[in-house]
């Protein structure tokens, strides 16, 4: 029998596997059924993805309070259009969880 540390540490790893750089494009359908979700910069998007499988509603709630997560507003989607845009992106059913890693 696991650990809950242990079964943490699984999904952590579970969901950092099936993370990878998608093209804006390709996540367009999502976007229209208002599935996309921005993590802000600072926080960890398998973290985050994380918080969303285990249903950790207040650290969800704090970070949408904060403005750290957030449905891709029309504005943000047609920059990354334009830009054709590659962005990390893990799915936390039904959500696709978007990150745009900023360059230094």
């Amino acid at each position: 029998m696991s650990t809950p540390n242990e079964e943490q540490k699984l999904l952590h790893a579970k969901l950092n596997m099936e993370t990878s750089q998608i093209g804006w494009q390709e996540l367009l359908r999502y976007f229209a059924g208002g599935l996309v979700i921005v993590v802000a910069d600072e926080l960890d998007l398998v973290d985050v993805a994380a918080r969303f499988a285990i249903d950790d509603k207040s650290a969800v709630e704090h970070w949408l309070s904060n403005g750290q997560l957030a449905k891709v507003s029309d504005a943000q989607a047609h920059i990354w259009l334009e830009a054709d845009a590659m962005l990390w992106t893990v799915v936390a059913r039904p959500w696709v969880l978007v990150q745009e890693k900023k360059l230094a």
